[in-house]
């Protein structure tokens, strides 16, 4: 079987050549119930494993374990669901140039590898210390499913491995297509967490008044 391979090209602009992108706004996606599911997933995967006492059975601790896992799942879809709307308003304005090779998957790579420093900063404030991982894997879910599956209809397989799947994902998607490479430098955005941005635009209607 030949295994087809995609090109990626750099783009060079002039010192001039300079876009500012819509912002990423991030909207909270855990729920009432995903972060305690997901303590009670690690405290089960604990348990299974002998390094925490219980007296929960097997299966028991078993579906905690996959129900955690599954809202990792979830909150990584609903993650990939902001940033693949920010990647489609990206197109659009560049839909306006003309810029051959920058596609969808131009977005996402800068985005995972190269993010603007003052991102790599606020995610870290956030608590986020790997946001390549992160994104990517939430990227890669969200070009699979349309919608979040519910989790009767994911399999257990799946749910214990959805991080390798996930990074598959990913580098399928952005193996789709060919693509030019594209630098912070030269394609600004600022990252907003949704109630932050609210806030920003109240002040700036306030301002305007």
């Amino acid at each position: 079987m030949q295994v087809q391979t995609m090109s990626i090209l750099r783009f060079d602009p002039t010192p001039a050549d300079v876009w500012n992108l819509p912002p990423l706004i991030l909207h909270p996606f855990a729920g009432r119930e995903g972060p305690d599911q997901l303590l009670e997933g690690a405290r089960a995967a604990m348990m299974l494993r002998g390094l925490m006492p219980g007296n929960a059975d097997e299966d028991e601790l078993n579906r905690r374990f996959l129900l955690g896992r599954y809202n990792e799942v979830r909150m990584l879809y609903f993650l990939g669901k902001d940033i693949c709307r920010w990647i489609d308003q990206c197109q659009e304005v560049m839909e306006k140039v003309e810029m051959p090779g920058i596609h969808a998957q131009s977005f996402a790579a800068m985005l995972v590898d190269t993010p603007p420093k003052g991102i790599t900063e606020k995610l870290r404030s956030w608590g986020v210390n790997d946001q390549r991982v992160i994104f990517s894997r939430a990227i890669g879910l969200r070009s699979a499913f349309e919608e979040l599956p519910f989790f009767e209809l994911l399999s257990p397989l799946f749910l214990q491995n959805y991080h390798r799947y996930a990074d598959h994902l990913y580098t399928c998607h952005q193996q789709l297509s060919s693509f030019t490479e594209i630098s912070p430098e030269r394609f600004c955005f600022e990252l907003y967490g949704s109630e932050e941005y609210s806030r920003k635009l109240s002040e700036q209607f306030e301002r305007a008044e």
